[in-house]
């Protein structure tokens, strides 16, 4: 069995943020993964995400937490670093798209944070952001605002994916150089043919069988790590 704890930082994926319908407003999954991987190993699973957390706002907050020696840091972000302020995209549909995080910066920090999780004497563990559901993501943040302009801006719906998909290449890239852990979270999403059922109505966040079908993989490949049962 694992010895340690298991320390979560990320983004709302790692919250266990939903949408519910029924209530019109975001709400907490009941299947959220650090919930279900505490259960599920019967360990302490501390869980410092927050929603909106991009890896500059988890490696500020990380560093001036208290060290667990031996504990599994498990970094979950890509989400919130490559969206944009969609409202001045529809107002100025010519200018080239700002992430909130530039992919260079996201790369070198992520690379930075797997730095310090080891100086603190703790294992990192990297996750891929997971995969957007690209007409309901834009149908989602174009509300309220030009669509013909942000499309203007970016192309087409589909290259909303494909920005995105350049951060979880950069995950993966960031993995194989620094030689951690890599749980790949969205190809495990894209091997399920219902993946798109899994994805809320906003396109970004899990419905609740989402969530138990992640957890269920990451609990696996935390247990298949060395040092778990």
């Amino acid at each position: 069995m694992f010895d340690s704890e298991i320390h979560v930082w990320g983004d709302s994926i790692a919250v266990g943020i939903t949408y519910s319908e029924a209530r019109k407003r975001y709400v907490i999954s009941r299947e959220r993964c650090p919930k279900r991987i505490s259960e599920g190993l019967n360990l302490k699973v501390v869980n410092n995400s927050k929603m909106g957390a991009t890896v500059l706002d988890g490696l500020e907050r990380f560093e001036a937490s208290e060290p667990v020696e031996g504990a599994l840091c498990v970094l979950e972000y890509g989400g919130n670093d490559c969206n944009m302020d969609w409202a001045k995209v529809a107002e100025n549909p010519d200018a080239p798209p700002q992430p909130r995080v530039e992919l260079s910066v996201f790369t070198k920090k992520l690379e930075e944070f797997i730095g310090k999780i080891k100086e603190k004497g703790m294992k990192p563990m990297l996750i891929t952001p997971l995969p957007l559901h690209a007409e309901k993501f834009f149908n989602w943040i174009s509300q309220g605002l030009d669509g013909d302009a942000i499309l203007k801006a970016v192309g087409e719906v589909q290259n909303i994916y494909g920005w995105q998909e350049r951060y979880a290449i950069a995950v993966r890239n960031v993995a194989a150089k620094t030689k951690t852990p890599l749980l790949d979270l969205r190809d495990t999403m894209l091997s399920n043919k219902d993946y798109p059922s899994l994805i809320c109505c906003d396109g970004m966040h899990l419905m609740d069988e989402g969530y138990r079908f992640i957890g269920d993989t990451l609990l696996r490949r935390i247990k298949s790590i060395p040092g778990c049962a």
